[in-house]
């Protein structure tokens, strides 16, 4: 029988403990691969506002967080979980205690709502509510005060059933509910809805659940355009990289920017920016090329050992953690990113 947590002040009593460690190992990973020489801008920790997003009691979460580097240690896997960690799991984990440690804030009793992070999700449409929900609520469930969620009308009353935490505005559309005539006037309307909300983020996520539909990415990618003005720090994930690999003037010399491209989202960027075929041999040439290529933007590149490059080193996760491989894994780690 699978364990489960039974931490009430995380939120995670029906969540399977092992499906989490993993996420959690790839973000521990992005905070020291910062720590040992990124760029100072890079998107998770631009600035201690942007660290220091944990609103629960400080010792539990430090010690929850802790705990789930461990991973998943059922017996069929426990000898090779054995001999990862003697070859670099004691090194990854006491290097991880000490940046959990030091990014987990001081509860104060002045501090008000929304100082421990507030982040946006722009992503869901008809097809797909879940993926939105995923990002959004492991914000929270890591430590952001408040998380809010950017959808089309379709999507939007799914959503707020799912969780009474999200705050979900039901703004964007999709081609098919615009008359072509009708389409500057709505895209107007939308940028100004989130325009009153974009000073207010500290981070967002754009991609989950988000579709292909024209209109729709044609809206998002204005929306990007006004988050890089404020100078707000974006992760990019699922269908925000389709947008973004045919679009990459969009994050292209922006130090703010995280991708987290899975295997064909990384072909698809591999394929567009260096005009050639993923290659596995030679992986870490290949992603610091591809990531000096786009400009001064952090990639994540998820897969059986998550690299990590800003276009000057390369960083690899390769501790064991979750062996399942289904869909809204990768929303749950963009959730995590965006608040830490």
């Amino acid at each position: 029988m699978k364990k489960k947590f039974q931490l009430v002040i995380c939120g995670l009593a029906d969540v399977e403990e092992y499906f989490f460690s993993g996420q959690l190992k790839k973000v521990c990973c992005l905070l020291m691969f910062v720590k040992h020489g990124m760029n100072s801008q890079f998107a998770l920790l631009g600035s201690v506002k942007h660290c220091m997003l944990a609103s629960s009691a400080v010792f539990r979460r430090q010690q929850f967080l802790i705990r789930t580097l461990g991973g998943y240690t059922d017996q069929t896997h426990l000898k090779r979980m054995q001999q990862t960690k003697a070859m670099s799991g004691t090194a990854f984990e006491a290097d991880s205690e000490n940046i959990l440690r030091a990014i987990t804030p001081n509860l104060d009793p002045s501090k008000h709502k929304g100082q421990a992070g507030k982040i946006a999700v722009i992503g869901g449409c008809r097809e797909y509510t879940g993926a939105p929900y995923f990002a959004a609520i492991s914000a929270l469930k890591i430590g952001a005060d408040l998380s809010h969620v950017f959808c089309t009308k379709d999507a939007a009353s799914v959503i707020k059933s799912y969780s009474p935490e999200l705050i979900v505005h039901p703004i964007l559309e999709e081609s098919y509910s615009v008359r072509d005539e009708d389409k500057p006037s709505i895209s107007g309307k939308v940028l100004a809805e989130i325009d009153k909300w974009m000073e207010r983020f500290d981070c967002l996520v754009v991609g989950p659940g988000l579709g292909r539909d024209p209109f729709l990415l044609d809206c998002v990618r204005e929306i990007m355009k006004h988050a890089r003005q404020s100078n707000v720090p974006i992760v990019i994930d699922g269908d925000g990289l389709f947008l973004v690999t045919d679009s990459l003037d969009l994050v292209s010399g922006y130090p703010l920017a995280v991708l987290t491209p899975n295997v064909n989202e990384y072909k698809r960027l591999v394929e567009k920016v260096l005009n050639c075929k993923v290659d596995d041999h030679d992986a870490y040439e290949q992603l610091l090329s591809l990531a000096k290529g786009i400009g001064s933007v952090t990639i994540l590149r998820k897969g059986k050992s998550d690299l990590i490059s800003d276009g000057e080193t390369v960083k690899s996760v390769s501790i064991y953690g979750s062996p399942r491989r289904c869909g809204g894994q990768g929303d749950i780690l963009s959730g995590r990113q965006v608040t830490l």
